[in-house]
This record gives structure tokens, C-alpha cells and sequence, in this order.
């Protein structure tokens, strides 16, 4: 068939590879841009950190649809099946009706120059589909992945304040059950493989096809929010030839909880992770919450985050902290692995051919556990690491002696690794500040991390130690 169908402008699009300037590979942005009527999305940066490009997709599950504020120049067009597309243009009502958040935006004063502001609306609309909080705080995180350098953020979030503080019926509302027909009508038929002379994309339907298709092509990029695999071609322009993308698998879409651990899909979202382990894991729910923007965390899973590898990669230091495991299967085996053991070198993992990374397995730490993470970066949200950490201590409250300890750091070497030299150092010590003084030096000569783009050797060494110190403070504070 080699059809990809998803709504826009209240009507079902239809795509035919066969027949098209478009390919598996072609992002929405650029999709948006060569369409008449729809260049009020924008290219700032073509990579997820500007929000100019911000789009909303709207998904029927089951019980009501979900609206969520995407990056479209991370989504790959067959990411769309079965989908709603929606834009700045279409916030107008076919009477010419302004959007509640268009007209806050007009009276707050909030737009000037008009490059980034349709995203910024973009995302104020789907915070106003959800229900979002009016908090000041919550706002200005909602907007971390939108720049706006021409008006500044007061009037934009005064304009926040204003429509979320009486959120009413809209014309999406109204025309909700027309167009959850067409989504039926649509995933009804739904293809699963879309291909041009040069490019293979492959969406399974479920956790069967995607073990057929991991095995029938080993060499295939495997995707799961595609926020770090875009860039290949956004940033690279390279040629992907084959890819399987597992993202909308519901089989791996879940958090399940026991007295002991949390369960969570490789295919849930960062936002979606956040929201729900708050209590149970806040060293996680901290570094969740500045992993990237509310665009990005609603397309980034933990799947993909542990699958890339990456030595900077956000949640790696804090699972190892917490002692997770990774749950990998194909079609016949399962096999759980310490996360500290499925990284084996740089950008390198222990996934087998034909696995997929299933779940991962967070135990819930004791209550006499000490969990804190850290992240630096040049921007408190929407940065990449510089390097981060992620430090577990468990006292003897009787003498005040170290236990057990982790020292999970990224950044500070090919892959995340621990400071064993230093946690073996300071097992059994009184945890104090004259053993502080003598663990850092030891955990300092342990690394020997790169300079680079973002920050030198010696600097990423100091701050290292530092951290540690920190820690050792906030330990301090809380008992």
C-alpha cells in the first residue's frame, strides 16, 4: 500500500511514497513548509532547541484524545499515521473565530516580531487542551522549549495566566467526535511499512511484529521518540536506509508499580515517567525535569535514552544510582541486565541481534537511603549535560559510617561510570567533613574526561568533586 494517512485541516491526508517528493525521512517541519497555508511554522534550529517549529498531535486512546506539543523538525512524517496534525492555522474556527489563546496573547501584548510566537502559542494551546496549571513557576517551565528574545516572557506567561484561568469549550471540543471517527477510520486500515527506491520505515502494529522485523532487518536503526536520531538527518543529512520505529507500541507503553519497584515500558515517555514517580523517586523526577522541554519529553522515552548510549545521556547516572536493571527480549528469551553492565563502550550496548529493549526495573530505595542527582549545564533546561551525577548513600545512623555508597557520573568518561576507587575509599568512614576532604582527590585522579565544545578536562574534574561536597552538605541539611 505504502500509504501514510493522518488528519490536517479536519480532513484525512493521505501520502503516497510511490508517487511523492516526500520521503520516509522528510520531518513535518519541512512537510508544513511546502504546503500552501501553513508557514507559521518555523526553522530556528532545526534540532528540538528553539520551539519556533512547535506543532500539537492529537492521539485517540481509547477514552478521550490527548493533545501534546511536539518539535516537528524531530518528527519523521510516518510518525503522523494515525494521527491529528495540528497547527497554528488551524486555532482559528471556521467562523474566523480567534483561539481563547490567541486573543490572551493579543491583549497581554505578547507577541512582537512573530517568528517564535506561533510555536509559543502552539505550546500554550496544548497546555490549555490539558488542563495546565496557572502557577507561575509551572508556566515558565511549560514554556522552557519556545525562545523569545523580541517581547520577553512576562506578558506571554500574563497571557498563560489568563486563558488557563478559565478554560472552556473550543471548536476542537466540539469536533472531537468527528474526528475520532476519522482516526478510527484510519487505524482501521493502517499500513505498516512505507518505502521509497532508497528508504525502508516500519511502524509495527504490535510486540510480535516487532521482534519479526528486528530480525528480518538486523541492520535497521531502531527508534523510539526519534529525538536524538533526527539529528542524522536534520543536522548530518545522511541517508538512513532502514528503520524500525517501536514508538507507539502501547506493549511498551506503561508504568507498573509493587511495594519494592517500578516497572516502566521502553517506550514511555520522559513526560509521562515524570509526572507519575515523583514520590517514589525524586532523584529521577529531579533529572526528568530538565531533561530537555515538555516538546521533547513528550516524544523522548527511556528506551531511547538508554539505547543511544550516550556518555551525557540524562537518565543513565541516575539509574545506576538506584541499582536498575533493563529488561531485554525477542521473540523466544528475556534477559535482565544491571544497567551499568548493558553500556559497554562509547555509543556501544549489549543488545543482541533481535532484541529490543522491553522495560527497565527501578527498585524503590529505602527510606534511609540518601538519592540525590545533579546536573550541569550552561542552561538550566533544554541543555545537554556538561557532565551530571548521581550519588546513593546509606548510613549506619548508629556511628555515623558509611554503609554502602554510589558515585554514578556522565560525562566524565566514554561512558557513565562510577567512582569504585572512591566508594571503596569511603566504605566504613565516618561520614564527615575531614573524609570528604581526603575522598575528593581520589575521586578527581579517577577521571579523565575530554574537553570539549562545552567544557574542559580540568574543569569538568573540579566540578566533579565539587558535587560531592554538595552532596555531603545536603546530607547535612537533612538530618
Amino acid at each position: 500500500m505504502n500509504k501514510l494517512q493522518f488528519i490536517l485541516n479536519d480532513t484525512i491526508r493521505e501520502i503516497d511514497f510511490n508517487n511523492s517528493v516526500y520521503s520516509p525521512t522528510t520531518t513535518v517541519l519541512k512537510y508544513l513548509r511546502s504546503l500552501p497555508g501553513h508557514k507559521g511554522v518555523k526553522e530556528g534550529c532545526a534540532e528540538g532547541d528553539c520551539g519556533a517549529c512547535t506543532v500539537v498531535l492529537a492521539h485517540f486512546d481509547g477514552k478521550k484524545m490527548k493533545y501534546k506539543a511536539v518539535d516537528s523538525c524531530l518528527i519523521f512524517l510516518p510518525m503522523l499515521q494515525g494521527s491529528q496534525l495540528i497547527t497554528i492555522e488551524n486555532l482559528e474556527s471556521d467562523s474566523g473565530q480567534l483561539h481563547p489563546v490567541q486573543n490572551a496573547m493579543i491583549e497581554s501584548d505578547g507577541s512582537q516580531c512573530g517568528y517564535c510566537t506561533p510555536g509559543i502559542v502552539m505550546t500554550l494551546f496544548s497546555a490549555y487542551k490539558n488542563h495546565h496549571s496557572t502557577e507561575t513557576a509551572e508556566i515558565k517551565k511549560t514554556l522552557s522549549g519556545n525562545l523569545c528574545r523580541c517581547t520577553g516572557y512576562k506578558p506571554i506567561v500574563e497571557a498563560a495566566q489568563s486563558v488557563l484561568s478559565h478554560i472552556e469549550e473550543d471548536h476542537f471540543s466540539i469536533k472531537e467526535n468527528k474526528i475520532i471517527k476519522l482516526l478510527k477510520q484510519i487505524n482501521s486500515n493502517s499500513n505498516k511499512e512505507f518505502f521509497t527506491e532508497n528508504q525502508r520505515y516500519i511502524k509495527p502494529f504490535d510486540l510480535s511484529e516487532a521482534y519479526f522485523y528486528r530480525q528480518l532487518y538486523s541492520e535497521a536503526i531502531l527508534i523510539c521518540g526519534n529525538t536524538d536520531i533526527a539529528l542524522k538527518v536534520t543536522k548530518k543529512n545522511e541517508l538512513l536506509p532502514e528503520i524500525i520505529d517501536i514508538s507507539d507500541l502501547k506493549e511498551l507503553n506503561f508504568i507498573k508499580k509493587t511495594a519494592k519497584t517500578i516497572f516502566i515500558g521502553s517506550g514511555t515517555t520522559i513526560e509521562d515517567i515524570r509526572v507519575v514517580i515523583k514520590d517514589e523517586l525524586p532523584a529521577l523526577y529531579y533529572m526528568l525535569s530538565v531533561f530537555g522541554s515538555g516538546q521533547i519529553r513528550n516524544m523522548a522515552s527511556m528506551g531511547g535514552n538508554i539505547g543511544s548510549a550516550s556518555p551525557i545521556g540524562d537518565t543513565l547516572p541516575v539509574l545506576m544510582a538506584y541499582k536498575a536493571k533493563v529488561v531485554l527480549k525477542n521473540a523466544t528469551n528475556t534477559r535482565k541486565i544491571p544497567v551499568e553492565k548493558f553500556i559497554i563502550s562509547y555509543r556501544k550496548t549489549d543488545i543482541q541481534p533481535g532484541e529490543i529493549i522491553y522495560s527497565v526495573e527501578i527498585p524503590i530505595p529505602d527510606k534511609n537511603k540518601i538519592i540525590r542527582s545533579y546536573k550541569v549545564s550552561k542552561r538550566r533546561e533544554m541543555d545537554i549535560s556538561t557532565l551530571s551525577a548521581c550519588f546513593s548513600l546509606q548510613k549506619n545512623t548508629q556511628n555515623n559510617t558509611v554503609d554502602r555508597i554510589i558515585l554514578a557520573y556522565g560525562g566524565m568518561a566514554a561512558t557513565q561510570k562510577r567512582a569504585l576507587i572512591c566508594e571503596e575509599f569511603l566504605k566504613g568512614k565516618n561520614w564527615t567533613q575531614e573524609t570528604i576532604d581526603k575522598a575528593i582527590p581520589i575521586l578527581r585522579n579517577e577521571f579523565r574526561p575530554l574537553s570539549d565544545a562545552r567544557s574542559g578536562e580540568q574543569f569538568r574534574t573540579i566540578v566533579a568533586g565539587n558535587l560531592l561536597q554538595g552532596f555531603f552538605n545536603e546530607t547535612l541539611a537533612d538530618s
